[in-house]
């Protein structure tokens, strides 16, 4: 059987219906609900194997990017996912999802609360582009974590658009990058076009995350938060150089990965 994929769709995600696109190509079989009936039928998130939150422009980004979204996840939520966490479903937030995952204190895990790690400065966090601007251009990916489930065993790049403002991955005493490093959390690199490091190096790293971060997972690995959209490079036309039979590197195999885990497991 499928695996069903839960997509929450917030006001102002975008990308939702690209996702489940995605996911259905997987094998998964992934529907949309609205925040708002969600919160009447709490228990129906245990009936999903799967769960995404994607991007787009949550609440339009009010107080920041991904705050008011991670608070519905926090206030109206909480038990329900810290669930899914816990009996390691694969739960995958990218770009404004992955803000809220990392405001909310679902990634990297094991963190304060927002308003506590403000106030302490710990934690990790999602500020803005080191370009000082919106980024909107195709990146090269390296998957690096082998016990990120979404991740683990991909051996080829994956290239795909980023569209974001405050997409600089950076962190602090909370959750120092020895810790990243140890626990192999670091699931996704930004990379030259021929995989080489970026080393920081613009536009290659197109907002100055520290270590040439794309995305995290969780200690347990089948959380993954990630800023680039592998939603969005999911058939071969998509690429931007496609009519030059340059079609490499999907962003399919990621969501492959995650549906495959749920049906095995």
């Amino acid at each position: 059987m499928k695996p069903k994929a839960l997509v929450l769709q917030a006001h102002g995600s975008n990308r939702d219906f690209d996702v489940i696109e995605a996911l259905a190509l997987a094998g998964a079989e992934a529907v949309g609900i609205p925040l708002n009936e969600l919160r009447k039928t709490k228990k129906l998130l245990s009936t999903f194997q799967l769960l995404v939150i994607p991007g787009g422009f949550s609440y339009a980004d009010a107080l920041g990017a991904g705050k008011l979204l991670a608070l519905d996840l926090a206030s109206y939520f909480a038990d329900e996912i810290a669930g899914c966490v816990e009996s390691g479903k694969p739960v995958i937030g990218i770009c404004n999802g992955f803000q809220a995952l990392v405001k909310s204190g679902i990634l990297p895990g094991e963190s304060p609360t927002l308003s506590e790690s403000e106030e302490r400065g710990e934690g990790a966090t999602l500020t803005f582009n080191a370009q000082g601007h919106f980024e909107c251009r195709w990146v090269t990916l390296r998957p690096v974590s082998q016990t990120c489930l979404w991740t683990k065993g991909l051996d080829e790049l994956i290239e795909c658009p980023v569209a974001h403002g405050e997409g600089n991955f950076q962190t602090s005493s909370g959750f120092p990058l020895s810790s990243f490093l140890e626990n192999d959390q670091i699931a996704l690199a930004y990379a030259c076009a021929d995989g080489s490091p970026a080393n920081g190096e613009y536009p290659f790293n197109p907002n100055g995350s520290v270590l040439d971060i794309a995305g995290i997972c969780n200690r347990l690995g089948n959380v993954l938060g990630l800023m680039p959209h592998p939603e969005n490079y999911i058939h071969r036309y998509q690429h931007p150089q496609w009519t030059r039979r340059i079609n490499r590197h999907s962003g399919l195999t990621l969501f492959q990965n995650g549906v495959n885990y749920a049906m095995e497991s």
